[in-house]
């Protein structure tokens, strides 16, 4: 190798080191700093839910959330078609429900509402509901009162567009709402929690309910 063509190499070996410290100090220290100061998280909604009355339809007829001011509600946002998520929170509800006594049972009402009303039927959600056994009542109706009544609760969810018009799945929240006597949404309970974990949210509502 001649010598000038070691001095490019030598050139070329610095240019090379002064460009990863470079790269290092833009992208690897902010990151450091970054991880001790992190940035506030982001909600997907700017003000907490409010919740709401609404009127939806079963395949008994219309039902409004105010039918239900006597009980503690568990409302539940999903669609029967759905693989694992819905199963998996109405099981765990299912299983919930069938642990309460009689009396506790008798003071509450699961609601569980569709984001697929294109498929999801007054008949097929009555059906659906069936398989868990937990009195659920399966609620749907148009597209623009289920966006307006998942807006009142801070739900959301996506239909993709896609050529196949009958087999598709929906992505969407998944959580249970919980909702007092008067009406007013308390909490919300986040996937897969625990039927134990439902059990207790249940009966310190309801204990709380009975308390002068």
């Amino acid at each position: 190798m001649t010598n000038t063509q070691k001095t490019v190499s030598i050139g070329l070996s610095l240019f090379g080191a002064l460009l990863l410290a470079c790269l290092f100090y833009l992208f690897i220290e902010p990151t450091k700093d970054t991880e001790k100061n992190p940035p506030p998280p982001q909600a997907i909604t700017s003000e907490k839910p409010t919740g709401g009355n609404f009127t939806l339809t079963a395949l008994d007829g219309q039902h409004s959330l105010s039918d239900f001011k006597d009980k503690l509600v568990l409302l539940y946002f999903g669609y029967t078609y759905c693989p694992d998520i819905c199963p998996t929170d109405l099981g765990n509800l299912s299983m919930a429900y069938q642990h309460l006594t009689d009396a506790e049972k008798s003071n509450i009402q699961i609601l569980f509402v569709t984001v697929d009303p294109a498929r999801d039927t007054a008949k097929r959600m009555a059906e659906y509901t069936q398989y868990f056994n937990a009195n659920i009542i399966g609620l749907t109706g148009t597209e623009q009162k289920i966006a307006a009544v998942t807006q009142k609760y801070g739900a959301v969810y996506l239909k993709p567009e896609q050529e196949n018009k009958e087999n598709y799945t929906v992505d969407h929240s998944a959580f249970i709402y919980v909702i007092d006597k008067n009406g007013q949404l308390q909490t919300q309970l986040p996937h897969a929690i625990s039927p134990q974990q439902i059990q207790n949210t249940i009966r310190t509502y309801l204990t709380q309910d009975k308390t002068p």
